[in-house]
């Protein structure tokens, strides 16, 4: 039986790279304060001053956080969780033989 795979979607090394190599914070600055949150924040509310701030999606072209949200929304089915599961253990085990 053939495997049939999703046509690729320019997915580039520069991509691949990008994610690998992406924060799990960001430092947002406003009144005079610094504040660490999720690189996967769309939002930040300032502490100081209560100001609700747009941190992501400023273009309207994709980000590399949209390949996380995507990923995100697939691992998160149902039908896909337990697969996510087992490539993220299979990923862990590999980075530790590595």
């Amino acid at each position: 039986m053939p495997i049939t795979k999703s046509p690729e979607a320019g997915v580039t090394a520069e991509l691949i790279e990008a994610i690998r190599s992406f924060p799990a914070t960001q430092r947002v600055e406003h009144c005079g304060q610094s504040s660490t949150i999720s690189a996967f924040e769309t939002y930040f509310k300032c502490v100081e001053c209560g100001t609700r701030i747009k941190v992501r999606s400023f273009a309207g072209i994709p980000e590399v956080e949209d390949v996380f949200d995507a990923v995100f929304e697939w691992m998160s089915r149902p039908e896909n969780a337990e697969l996510a599961m087992q490539r993220l253990e299979v990923v862990a085990a590999d980075a530790v033989d590595a």
